[in-house]
Formats: C-alpha cells, structure tokens, sequence
C-alpha cells in the first residue's frame, strides 16, 4: 500500500486514537496477580549472555501481563512494514488507566491553552498527570533496548512499595517496548542462526528494516514509515507527553552510558525552558545511575543539542522534553572485552577518557555485557519516572509555560508566518508538505479568497502557517532559512569544522521544492483552519482529442507509471508548442476513461490539446532498472530509493553483485543504478569501524564488485545501457570508467572546503531530457557529495553539464566553507560512453525520499 493511503484514511486514524485515547475497554482483569516473571516465561533471564528474546514472544509476554494486572493496557496501533505487530503499552495506576480519556485531555489541553483562562490551567495542573514517553528497540542491532522493555514494565507491575505507588499515581507512562519490530526479528533470528559459530555477534548483513535500516531515526518529521506515522500518532497528536526519552546504544569503546543533557551547539528557536529541562532531568537520570554503582556515565557530552529530526531531537520542537540515551554495545549478545588502554575519549566534551566533571567516575574496563545495558537502562528509564513523579505539577506547568512563551515569542518575532503560495512549480508537492506538517500538529490556515501582503498578492487556496501557535520552534525550522552556527563550538582547536551530527539543514520547504514567503506582518483576509488532510483532487478537465499532464509534477510521473501498467500509450513533448512544456506527459483521448481514474488516483489536474503533435513528441517506454544491492550491513541510500520508486510506481530489480560479475546485463536491464556509497564499499575493499581487522563474514554474505563487476558494467554501459550513479558512486564511475572528470572538491581540506548537509542554490539546463519538468532555479541537497569539471579532451561533445551551482551566494540554508569551489561548478553531468552513458548526479537528488524538488532529475533516467 502507498504510504499516502496509509496516512490519510480518516477512519483508520480515528479508529487509531479511539485505541490509544482508551475509549476501548482492555481485557478485565478481576484482581491484581502477581505478574510472571520475565525469565519464568522467556526462560532466562533478559540481558543474559547469548540470549535474545523475539519479538513475537515479547508480545505474547506483554499480553499476559495485560490478563494478570490492572496496571497495564496494551494497545497494537497496527501492522508494522512487514506486517508484524506494533505495540504501545500504557502503565499507571488502575484510577488513572479508568480515566485515560480525561488525562490525555488535560495532557493535550497545556500543550496548547490558547483561549484558557489562568484558573482553568491551576486546575487542569493539579488534576493532571505527568505524562512520560520512553521507547526503545529503534536501532535493532542495539539488542538491549527490547530486552529491557518487559523487564521495565514487569517491575512497575509487580513492586508494591511507595516508591512505585508515587510513579503509578502521578504519571502515566506510554511505553513503546521496540520502536522497529521488523528488525528485532531480523537481528534476532540472525544472531541464533550464527550462535556459537566464528560469526556469532557480527553485524546483520542486510539493512535491518525493509527499506531505512538505521535511518529509521531520521523520519520524526516527514513521517514516511508506517512505524514513524504510529509513533508521531501518540508523541504529536493524541498524548502530547512532557517529557520523552528514546533508549538507544552506541560504540563499546568509550563511556558506558551517556545520558541528558546534549552538549554544544543547541538547535534554535526551542524554548529556553526546554535546556533547562533537559539538564534537570539528565541530572537526576545521572544522579540514580550514580547512586548505584553505575560507572562510566557521561552527561552534557558526545551529542549535541543540534542533532537530525529524529525521535529524540525533534520532540524539543514540538515543547516535549526530548531526550537520550546512549549506552555502549557488547558484541549484539555475546559480551565483549576491553582493556583499560583501548577505552578511549576524543567526543564532544569528553576529550580524554579520564575523570572530569561530567564524567567523574570512569569505568575501568573488562567484561561487558547485555546485561550491564539492560540494567542501566531500567535505572534510567525509572529515574525519569522518579522525577516527573515527585514533581508532576511543575512538569505540568512547564508544559503550559512553553506552549504560552513560544506563541507568544511567535506573534512578536520579526516573522510573523509562512505563506505556501497556491501558485508553485509542483503544486502537489505543496500540498504533500502541507498534509505532512498537519501530521505534526502544526496549525495552518488556507485562504478562501485571495489576499495582499505588502505588494504581493496571494491567491484563492493559499496556505498561511503562523508562528503565534505552540509549536513555532519548529515551524521555524521546517519553513524558514536556517544557517548552522560557525563559531567556537562547532570548530576544532585547529579551526577545522566539526561535523553536524546529521544534516546542517532540515528545512522541509526547501528540500521538497516548495515555495514558502516569511512575512513581517499578520496576514489579513478570510481564511479557515484545517481540521484534516488536503485531498489531492484530480481529474481530466478538457474534452479535447489529446490530454496532457503536467510534466513539472511528480505526481504526473507516478499517473505515467500507472498508465503505461494499463496498456495505455504515453508520449512526451519535446519541444514546447501551444500548451505543451518539455516533458509533459500526452495521451490519447480514446483513453480517457484509464486517464481519469489515474488522474482521481493521483490527484493530476489533466489538461487536454486540440490535436496531437506531428513532431517534438515521442513514445515513452519505461526503462527496465536494475537497483545495485549489497550487503555488509545494507545501504540505506538504496533502500530509501527503493521505497521512492515503489511509491511513484517504477519497476525495478534488485541486483546483487554475483548477477553484476556474471554478465550479459544488457539482457535484462537497460538502466542500472548504483545508490550512495564510496568507491571502496563498492568494490569490496576490507574496512573496520575501529580499523584492524574487519570481523569475519560468512562468504555468501560477502560484498563488493570487484574488477569483474566493474568490467560487467563496462560492457554494459558500452553495448548501450545506462548507468546513474548517485551521490559518491559517482568517484567510482570517473574513476573505473576513466571519464573525463575530476570531482573538484576531493581530497580538499575542511577548512577550505566543507558542506555537510546543505541546500545549495542551482540552475537547471531545462533543455536537457534528464532535466525535464525541473524550474530554472531552485535548491539541491549536498551531502558528502561529489562536484564536476569537464576536463578539456577531444571529446568534449559526449558530456552535458545538467545542472550547475550559482556563481556566487551558493548556500541556502545549512553550512558551506569554501563556495568558490563550487561556482559554476556541475552538479549532475551525462557522458555518452560507447553506445551508452553514465549519469554522474552528484548531489542528494533522492535522498531519504525527502528531496522531493529533485526527484525528477532521477525518474527521468527511467523513462525514455
């Protein structure tokens, strides 16, 4: 299924709140049992060496402790990626479980009490409970995190004490035991498969989600996994907790665990409260692990407040208390040993492993386990709960203070809203971005009539999001220009930069191609809230012989798709002509009937033509495309793009390399891409995170093209396929292929040049096949990315420079040393190589299925 279908059937959603709201009744329970201890039903205990509990006992775990206590409900949202259950387990007192509608309320009521009086609020505080969400299981090969779910929960199930009753009678806890279930079962079932052999603990070979692996933590913002759309369903909208913390691990070779508050630099336009918050609570999470005997604990460290749009990171923009922790990683579950000298410092705020205020107790080393996770993770996530406990009612005020500071810092700023024109290149894609800040609980107003601001008019059906509404942090983030600080903490002592922890830039508008106009002052006209998702209505609109859609819409890529899937015949212009553009899409209008059910399907406006064209037209013919799969722990890249061609309706095949090292690719392919990835990945070359030896692989797991790869693409490319490459996979086409040039910015030093994550100011040579349907101008994703110059040769004619960078002014929003490296420099390059080509797109033109301003710079190499 589309994942539009997914986020936008109504009934499903309201199906959805009705079960995380309560308004279900769970199971009766009749008494309080005592619980089944987990290592009774698992039959080990959870941490124990070379032990893992699956997730489909896991469920069937949390579902026996919902028929023994009346502490707990146990809600599955829905089926995950693959089908497997996703469950959000709600722990509090029986009184508070009784009256889940009214606390939810109250919970949502001060995180926006607009238009509530300040005695309302006293008593909505004193009424209400502190509401606690804490995940675990995002990162499937940090193994501990699921294992430590049942245990947290049984423990709050079975104690008695008053210590506990204060947790169960002030907070409500909404616990997600794996945040990634797919995975679970994949890194599981791998590591009892290898158990016991020279391969026991290494990493899964494949990506351990279907399509985003590790990436599934940078998807809090567009909401593009059915997992990250439940997940937003409880954090953004339904519950709107305080307070947040995503248990995560990392690498074993420094501290043992790190927790809040983030280190240096800060993300803007957060509430100040919100810092405050964080160390607070970091304090006293840091405090408990202290207390018991804990070591290696480090706060204020390694991550810093400027992070990616994950879970953790964007729940301080929605006023949540979002929050971390880290802690470091055994072997999966096999334990791992280390020496004293091989623990090391050399992260933010921890620049030597040796005692210091924020680390004071530093662990020693030898053996470390699962077990040592489990357990610092049940001390965590029950510290939060202590605390937001013993102080529920400053909790609840905080969470009105914030949503009240930040509308009202929102109506004063010097931006007072985005407007989202009606008018745009890609209309629909505008709307897509509209529907996908609504899933975030962002406020939005559409104009029924047009409207003036200064001397711009606006038409009918405008878009206008103000900052005068809780969530203006992050409305400014996702809409408005946002420039990464250069300044001491982001700068090494030797003044060379230090990289982003993600993206420099999570600027949605600029990524998607939207135009979006800030505004000094408060739009004036007639406008009406939304209440739901915009409907993408299309239609055939002409009664003409020829019907036409729009070319510039991605949508109309996708309606191509689903037509050539019908038999139906599809031209493309070439040349612009009366109501044609260069890549519009043509047909026939004896077709109309399969026209405007794609049209309905994809919401095309399809305009029509008086005739069809004799000449500047030609047949289109959907490529057969092969997607370049390895393993050694998957490419995210490549799975993101598999799921943007699944959801624009491409065929494609998933090639390995010993299918690539067989030959005869022109066969069975006519375009074959190679995702994101470096020259050495690619070939195969021996890598280790920590260098040495690599772990060992098992030889049907082994990856790399190798030289007999590369001369299958060779033949391929020269008996006439196609070969794209995207972002640094271009190194490995200049350099197998010996084309005639250089990435400009290879081997340069930071401090002369560096972009991480930036969107970067573009031309479009619109002429181009490969550029149809693009603007003149607009912004491109550089990330790690590569940058063209033809070198001079005799055969300068076989290359086309596609699209440049500006010559001046280059960076949008993000982070960029050194622009004149990239003036006038190209950023996607065609060269003609025997009887085929090779398409050099350097920049992110797909990236995380987020890019949607470039994405036709790719679909056009699939279509001819």
């Amino acid at each position: 299924m589309r994942i539009e279908a997914r986020l936008f059937n109504r009934s499903r959603l309201l199906l959805l709140t009705l079960l995380v709201a309560g308004a279900f009744v769970a199971p009766e329970v009749t008494a309080q049992s005592t619980p089944t201890l987990p290592e009774q039903f698992f039959g080990f205990e959870l941490g124990a060496d070379r032990k893992l509990a699956r997730w489909d006992r896991i469920v069937e775990y949390f579902e026996l402790l919902e028929s023994q206590s009346d502490r707990i409900r146990v809600i599955d949202m829905g089926p995950t990626t693959e089908g497997n259950p996703f469950l959000l387990v709600i722990i509090s007192s029986p009184a508070n479980l009784a009256n889940t509608d009214r606390l939810r309320e109250i919970s949502r009521k001060l995180a926006d009490p607009r238009g509530i009086g300040e005695a309302e609020i006293e008593r909505l505080i004193h009424e209400g409970k502190a509401v606690v969400a804490q995940s675990l299981g995002l990162h499937s090969t940090e193994v501990a995190g699921a294992q430590a779910a049942p245990a947290i929960a049984y423990e709050l199930l079975a104690r008695d004490d008053e210590e506990t009753w204060r947790i169960l009678d002030n907070t409500v806890l909404l616990l997600f035991p794996a945040l990634n279930p797919d995975g679970q079962i994949m890194v599981t079932d791998w590591y009892r498969e290898n158990l016991g052999t020279e391969y026991e603990g290494t990493g899964l070979p494949w990506l351990y989600h279907k399509y985003v692996g590790h990436d599934n933590n940078r998807d809090g913002d567009y909401l593009s996994m059915i997992e990250s759309v439940y997940t937003a369903e409880v954090l953004y909208r339904d519950w709107k907790p305080q307070a947040y913390i995503d248990h995560h691990q990392m690498g074993g070779y420094g501290a043992r665990m790190y927790v809040p508050p983030y280190s240096e630099p800060i993300r803007p336009y957060a509430d100040p409260l919100m810092w405050r918050e964080l160390a607070w609570y970091g304090a006293h999470i840091a405090y408990k692990l202290e207390e018991n005997g804990i070591a290696g604990v480090l706060n204020a460290g390694q991550y810093p407040g400027w992070g990616h749009f994950g879970w953790h990171w964007i729940t301080p923009m929605h006023n949540i208390a979002g929050m971390l922790t880290e802690s470091a990683s055994a072997s999966l579950a096999t334990p791992l040993y280390l020496h004293p000298d091989q623990l090391r410092g050399g992260a933010r705020g921890l620049p030597r492993y040796e005692a210091q205020s924020n680390m004071p107790n530093p662990w020693k080393g030898g053996w470390w386990r699962v077990s040592d996770i489990v357990r610092q993770q049940k001390i965590a996530a029950w510290a939060l709960l202590d605390i937001a406990a013993r102080n529920k009612e400053t909790v609840l005020r905080n969470a009105y203070l914030k949503a009240m500071r930040q509308t009202r810092r929102g109506a004063e700023g010097d931006v007072k809203a985005y407007v989202v024109p009606a008018a745009q290149h890609d209309p629909l894609t505008a709307v897509k971005m509209i529907n996908t800040l609504l899933l975030s609980d962002i406020e939005i107003q559409r104009a029924r009539r047009a409207f003036r601001v200064g001397d711009r008019e606006y038409g009918e059906g405008t878009f206008v999001v103000s900052l005068a509404q809780p969530k203006m942090g992050l409305v400014r983030n996702l809409l408005g220009r946002t420039l990464y600080p250069d300044n001491e903490w982001t700068r090494a002592r030797d003044g060379s930069p230090l990289r982003p922890y993600d993206t420099a830039t999570h600027t949605m508008a600029e990524l998607m191609g939207v135009r979006v106009d800030p505004i000094a002052t408060v739009a004036e006209g007639e406008f009406t809230t939304l209440r739901g998702a915009v409907p993408l209505v299309g239609g055939v609109f002409s009664s003409a012989p020829a019907l036409v859609l729009d070319g510039r819409l991605n949508n109309s890529f996708r309606a191509a798709n689903l037509l050539l899937d019908r038999g139906v015949s599809v031209r493309r212009a070439d040349v612009a002509a009366a109501g044609l553009r260069p890549g519009d899409f043509i047909v026939d209008a004896g077709d109309r009937s399969a026209v405007e059910a794609v049209a309905a399907e994809t919401g095309v406006r399809v305009g029509g033509l008086e005739g069809l064209p004799s000449s500047g037209v030609h047949a289109l013919r959907r490529l057969r495309v092969g997607m370049y799969q390895r393993y050694r722990g998957g490419n995210m890249d490549e799975g993101w793009t598999r799921f943007l061609l699944e959801q624009f309706g491409f065929p494609y095949t998933s090639v390995m390399d010993e299918e690539i090292k067989a030959g005869d690719l022109n066969e069975r392919y006519d375009v074959i891409v190679l995702p994101h990835d470096s020259t050495a990945t690619l070939m195969g070359e021996a890598s280790s995170r920590f260098g040495g030896t690599p772990p060992p692989v098992p030889p049907k797991y082994q990856s790399g093209l190798g030289d007999d790869g590369v001369e299958a693409l060779v033949q391929f490319v020269d008996n006439g396929g196609t070969l794209v490459t995207l972002g640094r996979a271009s190194e490995l086409a200049i350099d197998k292929f010996k084309l005639r040039v250089r990435n400009v910015v290879a081997g340069l030093d930071s401090t002369d040049f560096f972009c991480p994550g930036s969107t970067l100011r573009v031309t479009f040579d619109r002429r181009n096949p490969l550029a149809y349907g693009m603007p003149e101008e607009g912004l491109a994703l550089f990330w790690d990315s590569p940058a063209f110059e033809i070198l001079p040769s005799s055969h300068n004619d076989r290359y086309q420079r596609i699209v440049l960078y500006a010559d001046r002014d280059i960076l949008q929003s993000g982070w960029l040393i050194g622009e004149e490296h990239l003036a006038n420099k190209a950023a996607v390059v065609a060269a003609k190589y025997g009887e085929g080509s090779i398409v050099l797109i350097g920049i992110r033109a797909q990236h995380r299925a987020q890019t949607h301003g470039t994405f036709k710079l790719l679909f056009n190499t699939l279509l001819q």
